[in-house]
Parts: C-alpha cells; structure tokens; sequence
C-alpha cells in the first residue's frame, strides 16, 4: 500500500471548470427547521497542507474546496464498509474515477490508515452547496427494499396484482386510478408477475422501486425473487404523504403515520392511492447467492450496498463519485463515507440524498422515519 500512497501524482483529474461566476455563500436550510449546527473543524490532518482550488460549479451544485478537518468523523468512519459499494462502482466507473479503480481494488484489503492516507493525497473535499443560493444545508431521507409475501396466482387473499412494462406502453400512459379501474386499460397489462395482499404494500413496492417477494408457486413451492424497477407511466409523481399533510387528514406523514390513517379510514384507501398518479412496472430478477447479500441495481448500474449507497440529483453529483455525509436527528447521526450510485424523481436539489438502508422490516422503519437535515462534500480526483 506505501507504493500506491507514494506514487499518487500520476492519475489526478481536475474537476469540471466554473461555467458562471459562484454567487456570495448562503446561510439557512431551504427545509425550515433541519438546520444543522455549524462544525468546528478537527485538527489538520496529516498530508493536507497544500493550496485549495478554486470553487467549482457542477450543474444545480457550487462545490466549494475545504481541508478534511472539516468533515466530521473522518477520523473515525469505518471506511472498510463503504470500500465495497466503492469496488460495485469501479464495475461502470465513469471516466474521472475510472483511472483510480485499480488503486481502490488493492486498496480494498488496506489498514484504515492507509486507505485514509490515501484519500487526502488523492481526492479534495469539496463542500456541496446550491449554485443560486449558496445554502450548504439540505435534506436527508431513506429508502430500502420491501420484503413482501407474494403468489403467482391470485387468491388466498392475494389479489393485488405486480406488472411488467405493458407492450403498449407509450409516453405518458394512464394513470393510476385508469389502469386500476377501467377494464380496457388492465387488458393491455398482460398477466402479473405476482400478487400481494396489501395494497399499501404494492405502494411501498412502487415508491421505493424494487423489493423482494416471498412467491408461493402453483406447485406450492416457495422462492425469494427481486422485482426491479423496468419502468413506469411517466405520470408525475406525488407523495401521498404530503396529501395528507396538505388537507389536514393527519401530522405524521411516515410510512407507519400513514399505516395508521388507513387503519382509522380503510373506505379511503383508493383515494389516497390515486392521488398519487405515477405507476410503477417490474421485471423478476433470480436472488441467488451473492445477489442476496446486496441490494437492488441503482441507477449507476451497480448493485447498492446498504449504509454506503445513496440516490442524488445526478445534477449536482455524477455518478460513482465518493461522497461524505454528514447528517444529525432524532433517527440517525451519521458521518461516513458514501457512494452517489442511484437517483429518484423526489431527489432534485444540490444538497438532496437518499440514503439506502437494505432490505426488511428493520431496514423499513429507519427508512420510513429518517427525514433530516443534511451537508455533503464530493471527494473529487485533485488536479
């Protein structure tokens, strides 16, 4: 590792050049009330001594260079955890990080240190903040993948049903409330690829965009399969959680919030779920051996690591680049390395993420609570 740590000059890529002039840094949260508290750098850390850079523009983003002192917890994330959402990055790295991918896989089996070491002779920090207003705060939500008892068949109490991407499917195509209602529409649909019991469920299954199925077989037999997001009917998509906020049905817009409305106004359900127009299709995927230990392909097309993958604006951050992550509330405080490797229709904004929390009921419940602030710094190759 000390060859790899003392021969850093030869693959360095400076990042994207200013297009505009970055405007004058801002102070506030655009989400009132997720505000962090401002951070007191560390103390230097070794090997961080040269000239900054210049602030760099990126899209919806002004990434503005800073010491590694800054980052909180650096010193102390297990970066071993997140060196393999790395190593799922450098199967489709992008051309900037590409030319280090051969370090990151001998890196792979390095101490903390070294692997550390060779992240501040090699990457700057650089602190995301919005390209119009200069805020460095932002918001931090989760995601996982829903592990969901299924049938192939319908009955037995499973009778709502998972689609493939229809073969008439055009650009937009109908709604929701159409495709669940008019019987000209749902013949176009062709058979499902499984049925659930709780529609609730198939709504968790379309927000989060994949999940696992617990299928019973006609045979009787049962398997674990993932339904991976294929496609969807380019509707607009809007929360239903906000519905309920907006017309006063409710304070708690979480996912176990939202159980409890429909649990005191079951007759309502439909309503809800129409409100959101955006419906989702699937392909079936095996889950055998290896793909069980990992999440579902983002939008990278790398399989995502839980508690080192998260989905951004592609705007304000490319793919595959290593991320630091900072956020602080009453769900979670984290400060750790990420990496940027998926993307969603409610992730827009310089300094937005989802952060993916694996699979499962656990995984569910820190999902469908964590709502907090966030500031993040893309590690960039230096110039």
């Amino acid at each position: 590792m000390a060859l790899i740590v003392g021969t850093l000059a030869a693959c360095t890529s400076a990042p994207p050049r200013p297009t505009t002039p970055p405007p004058a840094p801002g102070t506030g949260s655009p989400f009132p009330g997720l505000s962090l508290p401002p951070i007191v750098p560390g103390q230097p850390i070794p090997g961080d001594d040269g000239a900054l850079p210049a602030p760099v523009v990126q899209g919806k983003s002004r990434w503005v260079p800073v010491r590694w002192a800054e980052l909180p917890g650096f010193r102390e994330d297990a970066l071993f955890e997140a060196w393999n959402a790395w190593l799922k990055s450098c199967q489709r790295p992008g051309p900037t990080f590409a030319r280090l991918c051969a370090e990151v896989r001998q890196l792979s089996i390095a101490s903390p240190a070294e692997q550390r070491a060779w992240m501040v002779a090699r990457l700057q920090p650089y602190r995301v903040e919005a390209a119009d207003t200069g805020a460095a705060d932002g918001l931090l939500t989760a995601y996982y993948e829903p592990v969901i008892p299924a049938a192939r068949l319908p009955g037995n109490g499973f009778t709502v049903p998972l689609y493939g991407v229809p073969p008439t499917l055009r650009k937009p195509w109908y709604t929701r409330q159409q495709i669940e209602t008019v019987p000209e529409i749902q013949a176009q649909l062709g058979r499902p690829l499984a049925w659930i019991a709780d529609p609730v469920e198939a709504m968790v299954l379309h927000i989060q965009g994949s999940g696992r199925l617990r299928v019973v077989e006609p045979d009787g037999s049962q398997r674990t399969v993932r339904l991976a997001f294929a496609g969807t009917n380019e509707q607009p998509y809007k929360s239903i959680g906000t519905w309920l906020l907006a017309t006063g049905q409710t304070r708690d817009a979480t996912w176990p919030g939202i159980r409890a409305w429909i649990a005191q106004n079951p007759t309502r359900v439909n309503e809800l779920m129409w409100n959101n127009p955006r419906y989702v299709f699937f392909r079936e995927e095996a889950l055998d051996g290896l793909e069980a230990g990992f999440g579902p392909r983002g939008a990278q097309g790398v399989e995502l690591t839980p508690g080192r993958s998260i989905a951004v604006d592609r705007q304000s951050i490319p793919y595959g680049t290593p991320v630091w992550l900072y956020s602080a509330g009453p769900s979670a405080n984290l400060q750790k390395l990420v990496m940027a490797q998926d993307t969603g229709s409610a992730i827009v904004g310089a300094v937005r993420a989802d952060y993916f929390t694996g699979w499962g009921a656990d995984a569910g419940e820190v999902a469908g609570r964590l709502k907090q602030g966030l500031r993040l710094w893309v590690l960039w190759p230096k110039s």
